[in-house]
């Protein structure tokens, strides 16, 4: 019962994230590093929900979510990754590097999931092609919401069941462990931190200017903190 009362929230945290990928309204709220904390801060653990975030942010980085591409769906995953890394204690051995683990199979299901969705999109604007010829807005509006419904149907599935089911498949994972919390997060942040800055490196070897906007980025971000710290 306790599961069920914790799981509830996070899969409406997942559904709505899940949907801000793509559907609506796409302002970012799905990102890993916005959703794990979110994630994280529902079980009481802001800072581990950020820390999961900040690691899976540069994995997503690798990801460019440009129109009909296949790519991870990262806002589902990332609660799931935020909410297993939150709830284990600190200094729990291989703590992160499961979660992360997990968070990376969740992502990968669910862009299968949807690519799934696209087919079934597609399937349903078929049998309103006539109606939408016609010049129905009904018919539109039907699609759309139709869409938004199966998106939202889809992450609230994607998150309930990888909790369901790597919730407990973490916990045995992190008590047959020896690996220490601090070698455990090394292994993440190396990992995350060369898909990331490979993926940035891409980018700005590529791209004109991008460089300069890097740098800028980087100097306006070290002056905040400055200012915060």
């Amino acid at each position: 019962m306790g599961d069920a009362l914790l799981f509830l929230p996070l899969t409406v945290l997942g559904a709505v994230l899940a949907l801000d990928v793509v559907s609506f309204p796409q302002a970012m709220f799905s990102r890993p590093i916005v959703a794990a904390t979110l994630a994280g801060a529902w079980v009481g653990e802001p800072d581990r929900g950020l820390a999961m975030g900040v690691a899976l942010e540069f994995f997503a980085l690798e990801s460019m979510p440009f129109g009909a591409s296949r790519y991870p769906e990262w806002g589902s995953a990332s609660v799931v990754g935020g909410a297993l890394f939150a709830l284990t204690p600190e200094g729990t051995a291989a703590a992160m590097t499961a979660a992360a683990l997990s968070a990376l199979l969740v992502a990968s299901v669910g862009g299968t999931s949807m690519v799934l969705l696209r087919r079934f999109n597609a399937y349903w604007a078929r049998q309103q092609q006539a109606r939408i010829a016609r010049g129905s807005g009904s018919a539109v509006v039907a699609l759309q919401l139709a869409g938004l419904t199966a998106d939202l149907t889809r992450g609230a599935l994607l998150t309930f069941l990888g909790l369901a089911v790597l919730v407990p498949l973490h916990e045995a994972i992190v008590a047959s462990f020896t690996m220490s919390p601090t070698v455990s997060r090394a292994v993440v942040v190396a990992a995350a931190s060369a898909v990331g800055l490979a993926a940035v490196w891409k980018v700005v070897h590529t791209t004109p200017l991008a460089r300069w906007y890097l740098a800028a980025g980087v100097a306006i971000g070290m002056l905040i903190a400055a200012g915060l710290m």
